[in-house]
């Protein structure tokens, strides 16, 4: 109460309360009179002779109880946001996860590890039973996070007591535990230290000398926080289930390594594996390993970004024109609630919106654009609501409606000028078709909004990821000294990257929660990969490279699966969260289907390539630089256009790649090329007001200048 009489919140002032009250009460329990103030002697002295201490206790409790707990009582309680925003068992787990990051929070002054390591599992043990404090302690420790926060949140499944209960509920998944690496640079980086990773394989070293199919996997964590260990469920059990050695990558995190360095390392590892054939990990480098690429959370991020700087390898013209080899496309890529987009929205833009209310992929998204059109309704219950469907042209449903909104409604709809139909002393007698369209005009019509809330906004009071978790992971993951654009760099955002690198995106498997605030990525950059490869197919059968009759099948390309009623991370928490297991398995056979699909022409073509034995010697290295855009900020990066496509979008044409800086008898007659449905975020209002608050963090003032 002493911070709120002084207008200032403060723990301290909190603190000097609760010690002045305990302080004042205890010394008058210790000096005073037993029966307490003069007025209460009386009563205390009666009630005395008929209560025992113990239920005087009690009562004190209860009352004390159901003061706190009025308003529930008498139903002046405020509604639960969180009531049907996930299902049962999705919220039980959050539950638990909520608990623990109270209890952890709590303890992490604690400086002795043992102590704080037991200390953080007593207080979780608290906080489940007090699942409203859990909820307060969490809600103002995210209101100032720092990188502690984050990392004693995301790593503590690798703390000693709950890696034990971790692995008591752990089905037995794999025989062989994981295996630290190290993977060296290929010769053409500019970094020397060698990579951290985690090799799961469910076999002896011996029998993985003759796989040549490889799962490159890059685990989330914010890009602050989680190595492979914290994904053990996950990796074992692809690892087990699968066959297939499971290569992780323990990269190094903000901010002590800002972008792009995690990107380039995930960049590096790819490259050494083809290099290598595979050596660098154990295997035998008889022939050239095949390579699925998964990415959670933030790992999707990075795993996205890699593809497109391969992809971006494989187009620069001096590497073919040198004969050089290019490096190989990944067999097929596994994003599981990937975070594309840096550039946090408020508002859907309608590029995006088309995207998502596709014909192709309306019934997979139905569940999304119904919650975009609830956070309308929501706020004015009371209005008609338009179809789900924009294209049906019915009339309005009435339900919900009274007579006087119906009137009053009626009355808005109608023009000034024109008295309403329906009104008997205004109307001669009429034919039966008269009264129909009266009546049909008489009916309100319904109000319409095209606002569209980005999920991000929509589902801000998510119990796993929060808005400012968000904020705060991307102001550490640029770092103070960068400045990137973050509405042309899709190396940072790949959600922004063009049509020409999508058209040739290798096939990529979504997996992410209905609920979850980077639901609109995944759907968003399921549609920009889906219609670059539509136009490419109608490209070609309109050249007759196509036969007319054939039908484009997304399923080739892309498959989304959107889980309804949970949100984010639950590859993390499976103990607690067993419904999680099904989806990792499904993994597992999406990595299957990946290898079985990869056609015999195919593993020709690339055999065909020429020998790689001294791959390393005459690579080219595509690497990200810490201060340039991937769009065309500096030295633009520029593309000469495709002479041609194959069926998977693979280049048959040269493409022209390399720096403005470098090409002088072009760079007159240079115009940067956008791509067709290239998204409008650089109009976003709040892209730009999330720019000038990187700035200020980077000591950037108003005109650009480096402030001292």
């Amino acid at each position: 109460m002493i911070d709120h009489v002084l207008g200032r919140p403060s723990v301290q002032f909190r603190k000097i309360q609760v010690f002045a009250v305990v302080s004042f009460w205890s010394l008058y329990l210790l000096k005073g009179n037993n029966h307490g103030p003069p007025g209460l002697r009386n009563l205390s002295a009666r009630l005395s002779k008929r209560l025992t201490a113990w239920q005087t206790l009690v009562i004190t409790l209860l009352w004390l109880y159901i003061s706190r707990n009025f308003g529930k009582l008498f139903g002046l309680e405020c509604p639960e946001p969180l009531a049907n925003l996930y299902n049962r068992s999705y919220f039980r787990a959050t539950w638990v996860t909520t608990a623990l990051d109270a209890g952890f929070w709590t303890a992490m002054r604690i400086r002795r590890k043992w102590l704080r390591d037991l200390a953080s599992v007593v207080f979780s043990l608290y906080y489940l039973i007090a699942a409203e404090q859990a909820d307060e302690k969490v809600r103002k420790v995210r209101g100032t996070l720092t990188v502690d926060h984050l990392r004693i949140s995301w790593e503590k499944p690798t703390t000693p007591y709950l890696s034990f209960f971790q692995r008591l509920l752990r089905p037995k998944l794999a025989r062989y535990p994981p295996r630290f690496l190290r993977i060296p640079r290929p010769d053409e980086s500019s970094y020397n230290e060698p990579i951290n990773a985690w090799l799961y394989f469910d076999g002896p070293l011996s029998s993985l000398r003759n796989h040549d199919k490889v799962i490159l996997d890059v685990p989330g964590g914010g890009f602050v926080a989680m190595d492979p260990r914290t994904n053990d469920d996950k990796l074992l059990a692809w690892s087990g289930r699968t066959g297939l050695p499971i290569l992780s990558l323990d990269y190094k995190k903000a901010p002590e390594f800002p972008y792009p360095y995690a990107l380039n390392e995930c960049y590096d590892v790819y490259h050494s594996l083809i290099a290598t054939r595979g050596r660098c990990m154990g295997l035998d480098g008889s022939s050239q390993p095949r390579i699925i690429v998964t990415g959670d959370s933030a790992g999707g991020n990075l795993a996205t970004g890699l593809v497109l700087m391969v992809l971006q390898s494989t187009g620069d013209e001096a590497r073919r024109s040198s004969n050089q080899e290019s490096l190989p496309v990944p067999a097929g890529v596994i994003l599981i609630y990937p975070g594309l987009d840096m550039n946090i929205g408020n508002w859907m833009t309608d590029e995006q919106m088309a995207l998502i209310q596709d014909r192709r992929m309306r019934k997979t998204n139905k569940n999304i654009l119904r919650r975009k059109s609830e956070d309308y309704y929501k706020l004015a219950p009371e209005t008609p609501h338009e179809s789900d469907n924009e294209d049906d042209k019915g009339v309005p449903s009435q339900r919900g409606l009274g007579s006087k909104t119906a009137i009053t409604l009626n009355a808005l709809a109608s023009s000034p000028e024109q008295p309403e139909k329906g009104a008997a002393h205004l109307v001669s007698p009429a034919t039966v078709a008269d009264q129909t369209a009266s009546v049909v005009q008489s009916k309100p019509r319904a109000l319409k909004t095209r606002l569209a809330m980005s999920s991000m906004i929509s589902y801000f009071n998510d119990r796993i990821l929060t808005p400012e978790m968000m904020r705060a992971m991307i102001i550490l993951y640029v770092g103070p000294h960068n400045r990137p654009d973050f509405s042309t760099d899709f190396l940072l955002s790949p959600l922004l990257a063009p049509e020409t690198l999508l058209a040739r995106f290798p096939k990529t498997y979504f997996l992410t929660g209905e609920r979850d605030p980077l639901v609109d990525d995944t759907v968003i950059f399921a549609g920009r990969i889906r219609q670059a490869k539509h136009n490419v197919f109608e490209q070609r059968k309109e050249l007759g490279l196509v036969n007319s009759r054939d039908e484009f099948d997304e399923k080739d390309h892309v498959e989304v699966t959107l889980i309804p009623g949970i949100s984010h991370g639950f590859f993390q928490f499976v103990s607690i969260f067993p419904e999680g297991w099904q989806h990792i398995f499904r993994c597992a056979r999406w990595m299957d289907e990946i290898f079985a699909a990869e056609s015999d022409q195919e593993r020709l073509s690339r055999s065909q390539r020429g020998s790689v034995s001294d791959f390393g010697q005459h690579v080219r290295h595509h690497r990200r630089k810490p201060t340039e855009s991937s769009g065309d900020e500096d030295r633009p990066l520029e593309m000469s256009s495709l002479r041609g496509l194959d069926d998977n979008g693979h280049a048959s044409g040269r493409v022209s790649c390399g720096k403005g800086k470098n090409r002088k008898s072009d760079r007159g007659s240079y115009s940067r090329r956008r791509s067709l449905v290239s998204l409008a975020s650089e109009e976003d209002l709040l892209g730009r007001r999330m720019k000038g608050l990187a700035g200020g963090l980077m000591g950037l003032t108003s005109d650009g200048t480096q402030s001292p």
